[in-house]
């Protein structure tokens, strides 16, 4: 496929960062006989856990602690989503016009001929595509979720093929590194400001997530949020088929909401899916993921009773603003996956009742200054625990709260927080950090929240 064996020796290939992605490029790079140098700033003790993985491996050489200065004999690069592209190796590598790629596209590359579906967008895109990804298992299709959801892409390479659909999820550091990769389906949901220290500019960000649909045809589909301005604007950019999904305004040749409240499609003709008070996950911004699930799977000819039966049944995302239970009118949400700021922002925007947010964790040095900015008048009542609680605790002093409890375990704060909670708030979970300095895994802590939510009386 990319004839490793054309010339006098093999082919070298310089994976740079060895995170999930990178050890299993770093695998199936080996079954092809490929030579292959890994390099991370991270030195072996750091990384020898990672290392342990991949020591039954016989192409590989290793350079860790910092970036070689050889390059000459590299044919290509392969870099992990959380290397920066506006590193100064990284630019070297660009300089010295040896090709760099990232794992997506590495796994387009070498697939079998597989159906790519790409979702991109700042907010939803888990949601959007396990919801994508169980209708089409519903509609008994061969299928794989993969991409940024945590399902490396490449590890579907020899085993999905054409008859496979990979609905995939991309984030704007997987779509920077692409060239080739054209998905069948793309979609992008939404733009906020993300990534700001890495991309620098929303023009930056709003570029990258771009390159979804950069290598699309006519033959090919693009389905758009028509309420984002900035999702909107992309209109004339694209070559693909567009199908634009509202919840604000009646459009012609998409899925809006009309004035009774129902999901109304209008493509080829035009049809009545199913009453907004139908679907199983509630909000807004839910109604936009399944409006985009739609328009996906639309577009694919999947069935419309298939469509309909999962958007009434489909349950949140394990760990992903999972709803956990009502209890005397207060509800409890597991969002444990929220292991930085940004994320519990989106976490706390998502509700419109009063909030008590348990929060804390292992300390990664971020700053809290936006989130507590922006969970003023959102969050009644903090409860933190962990490594950071007295670094968000002094913060939040700062911002001007004043109902802020310390705890020392999840039990304790699930029952603090039962008992200062009245009817109609939110304890949401979601803890802005890491989870390390407690717990495994963010797994582990939401398991752990969601055993203590169960066991009140």
């Amino acid at each position: 496929m990319w004839g490793y064996k054309n010339g006098p020796r093999r082919k070298k290939v310089l994976l740079i960062g060895l995170a999930k992605t990178g050890v299993s490029a770093i695998k199936h790079l080996d079954k092809l006989g490929v030579n292959i140098v890994v390099n991370d700033i991270k030195d072996k003790e750091q990384l020898k856990d990672i290392l342990c993985e991949l020591e039954q491996l016989n192409n590989v050489e290793y350079i860790l602690g910092y970036h070689p200065e050889n390059i000459d004999d590299i044919d290509m690069a392969v870099v992990s989503p959380g290397v920066p592209l506006d590193l100064p190796f990284i630019i070297k590598i660009k300089e010295a016009n040896i090709e760099l790629i990232g794992e997506v596209e590495l796994a387009y590359r070498l697939s079998n001929g597989p159906t790519f579906i790409g979702i991109t967008g700042t907010n939803g895109k888990t949601t959007t595509t396990s919801l994508v990804g169980e209708i089409f298992k519903t509609a008994n299709c061969d299928t794989y979720i993969v991409g940024n959801i945590g399902n490396p892409v490449i590890d579907t390479v020899g085993v999905a093929n054409e008859k496979s659909v990979l609905v995939t999820e991309l984030s704007s550091f997987q779509l920077e590194s692409i060239d080739t990769f054209r998905p069948k389906v793309s979609a992008i949901l939404n733009f906020t400001e993300d990534h700001m220290n890495r991309h620098h500019t929303i023009e930056n960000y709003i570029e990258a997530k771009s390159k979804i649909f950069m290598n699309q045809n006519s033959d090919d589909f693009c389905v758009l949020n028509y309420d984002d301005e900035k999702v909107r604007n992309l209109d004339e950019k694209i070559k693909a088929k567009k199908i634009f999904f509202s919840r604000k305004k009646q459009i012609d040749g998409g899925v809006y909401l009309d004035e009774n409240n129902n999901i109304v499609i209008d493509v080829d003709e035009k049809v009545t899916l199913l009453n907004k008070s139908e679907l199983s996950l509630p909000g807004d911004h839910n109604l936009e993921n399944c409006m985009a699930a739609i328009g996906i799977a639309y577009v694919s000819n999947i069935d419309l009773k298939v469509i309909k039966k999962v958007l009434k049944s489909f349950a949140a995302v394990v760990h992903r603003q999972e709803f956990v239970r009502n209890l005397n009118d207060i509800m409890f949400v597991n969002d444990s996956k929220g292991t930085n700021p940004d994320s519990t922002i989106k976490a706390i925007e998502s509700y419109d009742r009063p909030i008590i947010l348990i929060a804390g964790g292992k300390d990664k040095q971020s700053s809290f200054d936006e989130l507590l900015e922006i969970a003023k008048g959102r969050v009644k009542t903090l409860v933190l625990l962990g490594e950071t609680a007295p670094i968000i605790e002094k913060c939040a002093k700062e911002k001007g709260f004043e109902n802020i409890y310390r705890v020392k375990d999840m039990k304790e704060a699930v029952k603090t927080s039962y008992e200062i909670a009245v009817k109609d708030d939110v304890v949401l979970l979601s803890p802005a950090c890491a989870s390390w300095d407690m717990y495994k895994s963010f797994e582990v802590r939401g398991d752990d929240f969601k055993d203590n939510v169960n066991n009140l009386k």
